[in-house]
C-alpha cells in the first residue's frame, strides 16, 4: 500500500487575514513540502496542473525537478498532465527529463481535465475534448514505447520516423490515467492496461468499487496481468494531533475554496454540516487525527481495491507550517499504521 500527497498549488486568500501568497513563495514552500515528504517515508508526490490565478502550478514537471536533486526515495508525479490541450512530445520530454534528474523516479497522470482553461490558452476547441485526449494519449504511448515515432492525427501535425529524447531511466516511462470516475474512462484505461487514478473527493468512496471490478474486467478481457496494475485514489484531508484541531484548521479554507468552485460549477453552499458528512467514516474526507485517518485509508484498501492512497492537501490555502505537519504525520503515524494492517490483512486473505 503506497500513502502520498497532492497539490494544486493553491494561491487563494487566507481566510483569517485575507492575504494572498504569491506564486512564487508558494512554489518554494511546495518544494519544501516534497522534501520533507521524502524525509518521513511516503511513497509519492503529485502536482497538478493548472492555468489560473489561484494556482500556481502550471508546468507540475519543473516544480517536481526542483525537488528531485535534493530528494532520494519518494515518486514524483503530476496530479493530473492536462494532455488534451499540451503536446504529448513536450509532455514525455519534460518528464523523461524529470526522471533523469530523479534516477527513475518520474511518473505522467494524464488527464482530460476537469479545469478547462488551458484550452483556450492553447488554441483548442472545447468540442473536441475527448478526441483530443485519445488522440494524443495514443501518441503520448507510442513515444513511451519506442525511441523513434511514426505518427499522424487530426490535431497535431505528423511524425515521420523521428527520435524524440532525452529518453528515460525507466522503460516504459510510467504513464496512469486519471479519472473522475466515469465508465468510459475506467474501460479506457484497463483496455490499455495502464494504472488508474480516481479522484475521490465526494460521496462514499465504497461506491466506487464497482468501478474498480469494471476496470480489472476491462483489463483482463484485453489480456493484461490484472495483478500487476495499480489503482490509486486521490482525496482531500487534513491530519493534526486531535480530530477537533484538524476540523478548526481544515474547515475554513475548505469551505472558501469549496463554494468558490461550486459557484463555477453550479454546486450547492459548502457549510458545516456537509463537511461533517464527508469526515464521517463513510465519507470521502479523510480529516482527523492519525489513527481515524489511518483507519478511513485502510478501509477504502480492503472494501474498493485502492493500492495507492493520495491525501490532497492542502485545500485552499494555509499555513506552511500545519501542511509540514500534516505530511510529517502522514508519513510518521499514518503510514506506518496503514502498511501494518494491510499486510496482515493480506497474509490473512
Amino acid at each position: 500500500m503506497e500513502i502520498g500527497i497532492s497539490t494544486f498549488v493553491e494561491t487563494t486568500p487566507d481566510v483569517k487575514t485575507g492575504k494572498v501568497i504569491s506564486h512564487a513563495e508558494r512554489l518554494r514552500e511546495v518544494v519544501e513540502e516534497i522534501i520533507l515528504a521524502d524525509q518521513v517515508g511516503l511513497d509519492v508526490y503529485g502536482v497538478g496542473e493548472h492555468h489560473r490565478k489561484d494556482y500556481a502550478a502550471s508546468s507540475p514537471a519543473v516544480l517536481l525537478a526542483a525537488a528531485a536533486s535534493q530528494t532520494k526515495r519518494i515518486r514524483l508525479t503530476s496530479a493530473v498532465s492536462v494532455l488534451s490541450s499540451d503536446d504529448p512530445v513536450r509532455v514525455f520530454q519534460d518528464f523523461a527529463t524529470l526522471d533523469g534528474i530523479s534516477n527513475g523516479r518520474a511518473e505522467i497522470m494524464a488527464g482530460r481535465g476537469s479545469f478547462i482553461e488551458s484550452f483556450p490558452l492553447f488554441g483548442y476547441d472545447l468540442d473536441d475534448y475527448n478526441e483530443l485526449f485519445d488522440e494524443k494519449l495514443d501518441l503520448l504511448l507510442k513515444i513511451c514505447q519506442s525511441e523513434k515515432v511514426t505518427w499522424s492525427g487530426n490535431h497535431r501535425p505528423a511524425i515521420n520516423n523521428l527520435g524524440i529524447y532525452p529518453r528515460p531511466v525507466q522503460n516504459p516511462l510510467p504513464v496512469w490515467i486519471g479519472s473522475g470516475g466515469t465508465p468510459q474512462s475506467v474501460v479506457r484505461a484497463g483496455q490499455l492496461g495502464l494504472p488508474l487514478v480516481l479522484a475521490i473527493i465526494g460521496g462514499r468512496p465504497t461506491q466506487f468499487a464497482p468501478l474498480v471490478k469494471l476496470y480489472k474486467r476491462a483489463a483482463a478481457e484485453a489480456g493484461h496481468d490484472v495483478s500487476k496494475l495499480p489503482v490509486a485514489s486521490h482525496s482531500h484531508g487534513f491530519i493534526a494531533e486531535s480530530e477537533k484541531i484538524a476540523c478548526e484548521k481544515f474547515f475554513p479554507p475548505t469551505q472558501y475554496a469549496m463554494n468558490v468552485i461550486g459557484r463555477e460549477r453550479g454546486w450547492g453552499h459548502y457549510d458545516r454540516a456537509t463537511f461533517d458528512a464527508a469526515r464521517s467514516p463513510e465519507g470521502a474526507l479523510y480529516v482527523g487525527d492519525p489513527e481515524t485517518v489511518a483507519q478511513k485509508i485502510i478501509h477504502l484498501r480492503k472494501n474498493v481495491g485502492i493500492t495507492r492512497f493520495m491525501l490532497h492537501v492542502p485545500l485552499g490555502t494555509m499555513p506552511h507550517a500545519d501542511v509540514m505537519k500534516a505530511i510529517e504525520l502522514l508519513g510518521t503515524e499514518v503510514a506506518p499504521r496503514v502498511r501494518e494492517e494491510i499486510a496482515k490483512w493480506e497474509e490473512e486473505n
